[in-house]
């Protein structure tokens, strides 16, 4: 397609320039200039030539003029493009006091110095010289003010002032002219400080601007709305907070369970309980399986359903759990012990071997009993368990159980 317009350009350049000389042809016209006695003749279009030529041979004539003048001034702009380079480099491989030194000269070159200034006040903080980075900075806030404020938010963020770097950086936010690096500064500043709703407010233009990348954003996500979730003060505030979230924000799986163990909290069991299976229904989580199963109400019938989704999920181990405690509650002593030698088989965890311990205390054997909390205890402070799970009750299948495969139209597929 360009190939075709260059063509049509030319083409019509060449008619233009066919049909401006036969318009020329017919009537060159006529110059005369006289001075001092001179006279000179000419046609307007060899005049126009000259004209053009002369004004070339003049330009020309006076940048070689210029040029030995010119020679202090490019050496420095070549040396200072040199240091800047330098510097950059220096600071990158850990040298930060040659890096503040080269950045520096570099800083002397008008068009280098907002940059050059920003880095090496960034070296003069790596260094742990704080009042010279700030003096640094001083000056380079008067060539690039804004990413001037948001380097000053991260010095000041890094000293563990995150309240101060909030309150620098929160007039920009309000109206909206925060740059994106200020606000992924913002939001650290404002979780730092547990200033979770200032936190929310930078989420969006985080997301728009691409600031980080997907898995950092779902992390800092996560972090702020877990943080506003648990900060709710009473039952209100926290289904006001979770009913103006987002669709999306509501899905993630860390914010439905911190939903969940504050509604919990409140007394709010069976909203808890909608969520947590709303979510389950979307994706799988075993997060949300175990705060599924520290809810209480309506055992009974939760384990039929929980255990509807063993078929789909049995090696499990949180699953396993969550149906060793909802039968603890219900006291079904022989069920519960199977789910949770099973969990133990495939991961022991300090929880399992408490809720074990729970079993047989139900069932009335203490001394079985005192040693599962041992164990529970010993793998609690990262020490070896000291009873291993076939020593209870006699050797245990460990064989991870088979998972059935099942076709896109939900029909089981025979293994090869």
């Amino acid at each position: 397609m360009t190939l075709w317009r260059w063509l049509l350009l030319l083409a019509v350049v060449a008619a233009l320039a066919a049909f401006g000389w036969h318009w020329v042809a017919e009537d060159p016209g006529y110059v005369l200039v006289k001075l001092r006695g001179y006279t000179v003749e000419s046609t307007v279009v060899a005049a126009v030539l000259a004209v053009i030529v002369i004004v070339a041979l003049i330009n020309a004539l006076w940048r070689m003029a210029r040029w030995p003048f010119g020679a202090l001034s490019r050496r420095h702009r070549r040396s200072s493009r040199q240091r800047l380079t330098a510097g950059l480099l220096a600071l990158m491989e850990g040298r930060n006091g040659d890096a503040e030194r080269d950045l520096q000269r570099a800083a002397r070159l008008d068009s280098l110095r907002g940059p050059a200034l920003l880095a090496a006040a960034e070296a003069a903080s790596r260094r742990g010289e704080q009042s010279r980075a700030l003096e640094t900075l001083d000056e380079a806030a008067q060539i690039a003010p804004q990413a001037a404020r948001v380097l000053r938010a991260r010095f000041l963020r890094r000293e563990g002032r995150a309240a101060e770097a909030l309150a620098l950086l929160a007039p920009e936010a309000d109206s909206g002219s925060l740059t994106p690096g200020g606000w992924r500064e913002f939001a650290l500043a404002a979780v730092a400080t547990s200033d979770f709703r200032r936190a929310r407010q930078a989420l969006d233009p985080l997301q728009k601007n691409a600031v980080v990348g997907p898995r950092a954003y779902a992390a800092l996500e996560s972090q702020v709305l877990v943080g506003s979730l648990l900060a709710a003060p009473d039952a209100a505030s926290l289904n006001s907070l979770w009913s103006q979230l987002p669709k999306t924000q509501r899905r993630v799986s860390t914010a439905v369970d911190a939903y969940a163990r504050r509604a919990a909290g409140f007394g709010m069991m069976l909203p808890a309980m909608d969520e947590v299976e709303s979510a389950l229904r979307r994706e799988w989580s075993s997060q949300l399986v175990g705060t599924y199963g520290s809810l209480s109400g309506d055992d009974e019938g939760r384990l039929r359903r929980v255990e509807g989704w063993l078929d789909a999920h049995p090696n499990d181990a949180s699953l396993l759990l969550t149906l060793g405690r909802m039968c603890v509650r219900i006291k079904l002593w022989g069920k519960a012990r199977k789910y949770l030698e099973r969990a133990l088989a495939l991961e022991p965890s300090s929880a399992i071997w408490e809720a074990l311990g729970d079993v047989y205390v139900g069932d009335g054997d203490n001394v079985q009993a005192q040693r599962c909390y041992r164990n529970a205890l010993a793998l609690a402070r990262g020490e070896a368990a000291q009873l291993a799970p076939h020593e209870l009750r006699g050797p245990l299948d460990t064989r991870p159980v088979a998972i059935e495969e099942r076709s896109e139209h939900g029909v089981p597929r025979l293994r090869e």
